[in-house]
């Protein structure tokens, strides 16, 4: 699979649709099947196990209310052995399942019920990340902070070691964001923004979650933060100094 500026071929891409509610199932796979995807249309946990023995996949709509166990669960269980995005569908009183399924390690979420055209948007977004990870890269300019290095456009995080640490595309995008407004306090608003646009509610903890997660990934100490930091009711900022670099190839 290849893309080229953010364009990518639909027809070689495997998605598959995982909700036993059948309208759904039937209204996501005809629309995605127009849309070109290869489409694979699921009602149970267990069918989707078979399916990743047998077929490699870009990408996994799940429901978080399966008949035969709890989607969030399975979603922990395939991470541990594919490399798969998934984007969790909730319902709307589900907003404790989509943080949890944040720290879980989901790529995004939509709230059913949800826009065709916003789903297929999300879909675009984190089928560019991963597939741009799996890509050649080419040299490029990278922003560097404490030993680590972000490629900013290869949507690549590298630890001091010289590892790469695997970052959710809310993750990357929040990271991102953050380093590229070093030093300057950003609300939860523009943060919120950054990651997906989703529509800002003062309540929601999805930015709060994720900052917990980066520092989980990131930090040398966790409890005692030193790169992201919180501006009590204000928001976060990057606090670590960040270099540019040109010419460095992962």
């Amino acid at each position: 699979m290849t893309q080229n500026q953010f364009r990518y071929n639909p027809a070689n891409l495997k998605v598959a649709v995982v909700d036993d509610e059948p309208i759904i199932q039937e209204t996501l796979c005809s629309y995605l099947e127009k849309e070109g995807y290869q489409v694979y249309s699921l009602d149970c946990a267990e069918k989707l196990r078979v399916l990743m023995e047998k077929q490699t996949l870009d990408l996994i709509l799940l429901d978080i209310r399966l008949p035969d166990g709890d989607g969030l669960s399975l979603m922990s269980e395939l991470h541990s052995k594919y490399d798969v995005a998934v984007i969790l569908v909730t319902s709307k009183g589900e907003e404790a399942d989509r943080i949890i399924g944040l720290e879980l390690g989901a790529d995004d979420y939509v709230t059913k019920p949800f826009s065709l055209r916003e789903l297929e948007a999300r879909i675009h977004s984190v089928l560019r990340r991963t597939l741009k990870r799996s890509e050649p890269k080419p040299i490029v300019g990278v922003k560097q902070f404490a030993g680590w290095s972000i490629d900013l456009d290869g949507h690549r995080l590298t630890n001091p070691a010289g590892e790469l640490t695997r970052l959710t595309h809310a993750e990357f995008q929040l990271l991102a964001m953050l380093i590229k407004s070093a030093g300057r306090v950003l609300s939860r608003s523009d943060l919120i923004t950054a990651i997906g646009g989703h529509e800002w509610n003062p309540n929601d903890r999805t930015i709060d979650v994720l900052i917990r997660r980066l520092r989980s990934k990131i930090e040398p100490n966790p409890r005692k933060p030193s790169y992201i930091m919180t501006e009590y009711a204000l928001g976060y900022y990057f606090a670590e100094k960040v270099s540019h670099t040109k010419g460095v190839k992962f």
